[in-house]
């Protein structure tokens, strides 16, 4: 009964484990929000660094800019490429001059490094883009760590994959106007550059440039300077640009926004709450996110992330009267009803929006989380009580019989006691009556009858050992009274009695004559 008592508790303890295991995946306000943040900051996205300086630095070269610009200063001199297209060998003289690079005095030759006195060298190209390609590797020279991280991104693969349209080195920076991206003492994107980012990004994708700028992020920036916002490459990276395409892009998505939206100074700013990351994290969309880009970032998932629900290059305000998935149900429904196309009207009501239950904003669930919260550890407290006190109980137990055996043995002996045959019991047997000749009844005192006892053992033994024996004393008693009993034509003559009866007396005679055949039996 008690093994059935523990298994019972152990399930009902485990089912209610299970329960708390579940309710704080669910609705953890503490631990998950701040693994949230956790994970937030461990994602930072490369910043666009100032130009480094190579191996050429400001030395002196033979060949000056001014003997460059005496021909290239001027506008008139081309290239015809081997397609028709027109080369234009002009540089501007001033736009060099406020570049970043004419600006630390880099000659025209540390990147024109195959290019000598005049006559140069012929050059050869098929068309504009392949006079490109061919000469943006000069790049490395200086900034071999971005070269390389732009060779690894998903512009480099699909550049190395055969798209000659890939984004290079000067398709971003251009070639002879390089300007300054990063504040020298600050290190931080200067607010010109910030700007410049989308359209720098429309060059070769304008449709979603388009949907950027009339979205919350890129109005704010394009249209009022806001430098809070974010821009492509706070999101996409710089020179390390992944596929968005993939899963593991997905799965890392809710940590970009997290990037700004767990940042309660910048928050504070514009009054909102850093809460929208936590309860993301905290619900069933968001934790499962969260384990499998931990355990696997490659794993495809169906769970929704950030932009599933707010778009991506178009988010708008969630209490815009168009476009708003607060303002509008049926923009929240349309949304949910990418995951789940059976959802009705009153679906998106399940969802709590992103903001924490409390007394005054949905109390019912406010109050059955604190509960539960109160609940559950109460009920495993108290079974770990029950199992502690019954677990003492049981070593008590057997410390107790231990012990009590130890002073029985201590204790002295007693001799055991001898039980006694039933035949020797010391209580005489019952007085027994035999009826008389002529009806009356004759009395067998208790002295007559203990022979007759001593006597059946006596007879047991010869019918074993196959010796005839005599009759039962039952027997001889009533061939004795039909001995005596005359005939019943013959009148009764009256018997005097005896102090003793005559059955006593012949059992005696009857006891003296079977006593020596007990003894032989004895002396064999």
């Amino acid at each position: 009964m008690r093994a059935l008592l523990r298994a019972s508790l152990i399930l009902v303890g485990a089912a209610l484990l299970a329960t708390a295991a579940l309710t704080c995946l669910l609705d953890s306000s503490e631990a998950l929000p701040r693994r949230a943040q956790a994970a937030a900051a461990d994602f930072t996205p490369i910043r666009a660094s100032s130009p480094q300086q190579g191996d050429g630095g400001d030395e002196n070269l033979s060949i000056g800019n001014d003997t460059c610009l005496g021909c290239h200063g001027s506008p008139g001199p081309t290239l015809t490429l081997e397609n028709g297209d027109i080369l234009d060998l002009y540089v501007n003289p001033a736009d060099y001059a406020a570049s970043i690079h004419g600006q630390k005095g880099y000659a025209c030759v540390q990147c024109h490094t195959t290019v000598g006195n005049y006559p140069h060298p012929e050059f050869k190209a098929a068309s504009l883009r392949d006079a490109s390609l061919q000469r943006y590797t000069a790049c490395q020279s200086c900034h071999g760590l971005q070269y390389s991280q732009a060779a690894d991104s998903v512009h480099g693969k699909a550049l190395a994959s055969g798209n000659q349209q890939a984004a290079i080195c000067t398709d971003c920076h251009t070639a002879h106007e390089v300007k300054r991206l990063n504040d020298p003492q600050t290190h931080t994107l200067l607010p010109s550059a910030r700007a410049s980012i989308p359209q720098t990004c429309a060059k070769c994708h304008f449709a979603i440039y388009q949907k950027y700028k009339t979205s919350v992020h890129g109005a704010a920036l394009l249209e009022e300077s806001n430098p809070d916002v974010p821009t492509c490459i706070d999101c996409h990276g710089v020179h390390n640009i992944e596929d968005p395409t993939t899963a593991a892009f997905r799965l890392q998505s809710p940590q970009i926004c997290a990037k700004c939206h767990t940042d309660e100074k910048l928050m504070s700013r514009y009054g909102i709450s850093t809460n929208v990351m936590n309860s993301y994290v905290a619900d069933f969309h968001g934790t499962t996110v969260t384990i499998f880009e931990k355990q696997s970032p490659d794993a495809e998932t169906n769970k929704a992330v950030c932009y599933d629900c707010h778009g991506v290059h178009d988010i708008s305000r969630p209490d815009d009267p168009i476009t708003g998935i607060q303002s509008r149900k049926e923009n929240l429904l349309a949304r949910c009803r990418k995951c789940h196309p059976e959802a009705d009207a009153n679906f998106p009501t399940a969802w709590l929006s992103h903001y924490e239950p409390s007394p005054e904003k949905y109390p019912i669930v406010y109050y059955v989380n604190l509960f539960y919260k109160l609940f559950i550890p109460g009920v495993l407290g108290s079974m770990a009580l029950l199992v502690a006190l019954d677990v003492g109980r049981s070593f008590y137990n057997r410390s107790r019989e231990k012990q009590q055996k130890i002073e029985a043995a201590a204790l002295p002996k007693e001799a055991p006691a001898v039980e006694l045959p039933p035949e020797a019991s010391l209580e005489p047997p019952p007085s027994t009556t035999q009826e008389a000749p002529g009806g009356e009844s004759a009395v067998i005192s208790e002295d007559a009858a203990l022979p007759l006892m001593e006597e059946l053992p006596e007879v047991e033994a010869q019918e074993s050992d196959g010796e005839p024996t005599s009759p039962p004393p039952q027997e001889a008693e009533d061939e004795t009274r039909a001995q005596d009993t005359p005939p019943a034509d013959q009148p009764s003559q009256p018997q005097e009695t005896s102090s003793e009866p005559p059955l006593a007396s012949h059992d005696e005679d009857q006891d003296d004559a079977s006593e020596p055949e007990g003894d032989e039996e004895r002396h064999d």
